[in-house]
This record gives structure tokens, C-alpha cells and sequence, in this order.
């Protein structure tokens, strides 16, 4: 069932990763807790878009294989070419970074997981302001006559996360 919770979840693992990426540290182990996170947020993002068009997600943290899932079943996602290129490295980092003791994610990867994430979030419009297409008052209703009676009344970033659920119901917005 396509719930706006995982997209919610994955903008604050990547919150959780960006306070542990400015903190100064001590230990680069540290480094690793800000590389799941950011692993979750991309996974959790993937599954959310996946349900939405009704795929029945299947239990695995391989990032590769839910990009290849979003492809193949036409989900509502932008995929960037990072996310794409780096499908591979993120599913390492789902168990690596929590289970393998010598394992030290690279702060420069990590730098730049940091910047290219936040544009994956950024571009599908996991984020508190409002996407673009929703400047315009008539589009914004259209979004809201899917939506029951109970969830009109939302933040933007829910809005956007509904945009994801029912984008090929409203049709083009542009």
C-alpha cells in the first residue's frame, strides 16, 4: 500500500545523515553512520515510488535492483544518473557500514553522496517546499480532489509526496 510515511522517513534519514556529515568528529567510524542513513533515505524513497504504482516491494536493501524495478514499471521517480551510477556502492552501505568493523566509508564519496542525495530528494520533491508544479492554484487542486476529505490539509512536503502517488492520475500538469 503506497503510504507518503517512507518518503516522510527518507527526508529524515538524509536530516540524520547531514547533522552526523557537520558534526566534527573523532572517529571516522562515525562516517559510516551517515552513509546508512543516506543509504536508507535513496532505499526508502525507491520502495515508496514502487508502491505507489502498486508493485509489492520485495525485502532487500539493493539499491541496484529497486532502480531496476523503478524502470521497469514505469514508477513516478526522476532517477539521476548518480543514483544509477552509484546503485551498487549504496547497497553496499547498508550492511557494511553497520557490520563490518574495517569497513570506513571515504569521506570524499561520502561528500559527494551528501550533494548528489540531496539533488535525488530535491528533483522528486522530497523536501518542505513546494515543488514547482504546484505554483499554480488549479494544478494544486487537482492534486487535492484524489486525495480524501481527511488529508487536504497538508504540509507542502506531503503535498509533494502525494504528487508522487497520483501524478499519472492528474495527467500532465505542465
Amino acid at each position: 500500500m503506497c503510504d507518503i510515511r517512507l518518503f516522510r522517513s527518507a527526508k529524515m534519514d538524509y536530516e540524520t545523515a547531514a547533522m552526523i556529515w557537520r558534526t566534527p568528529y573523532n572517529d571516522e567510524m562515525i562516517l559510516n553512520n551517515a552513509a546508512y542513513h543516506l543509504q536508507q533515505a535513496v532505499e526508502k524513497v525507491l520502495k515508496g515510488a514502487l508502491e505507489c504504482v502498486g508493485i509489492t516491494v520485495p525485502n532487500t536493501h539493493k539499491i541496484s535492483k529497486l532502480v531496476k524495478m523503478i524502470s521497469d514499471h514505469g514508477a513516478n521517480l526522476i532517477l539521476t544518473d548518480w543514483i544509477d551510477d552509484h546503485s551498487e556502492m549504496l547497497g553496499e552501505w547498508e550492511a557494511q557500514t553497520r557490520y563490518d568493523m574495517d569497513f570506513l566509508v571515504e569521506k570524499r564519496k561520502l561528500d559527494a553522496a551528501m550533494n548528489e542525495i540531496r539533488i535525488f530528494l530535491d528533483v522528486n520533491g522530497i523536501k518542505d517546499e513546494l515543488r514547482e508544479e504546484f505554483r499554480d492554484a488549479a494544478v494544486r487542486e487537482r492534486l487535492l480532489e484524489c486525495l480524501p476529505e481527511s488529508k487536504r490539509e497538508c504540509s507542502d512536503l506531503e503535498l509533494n509526496c502525494y504528487y508522487i502517488m497520483f501524478k499519472k492520475k492528474i495527467g500532465d500538469l505542465s
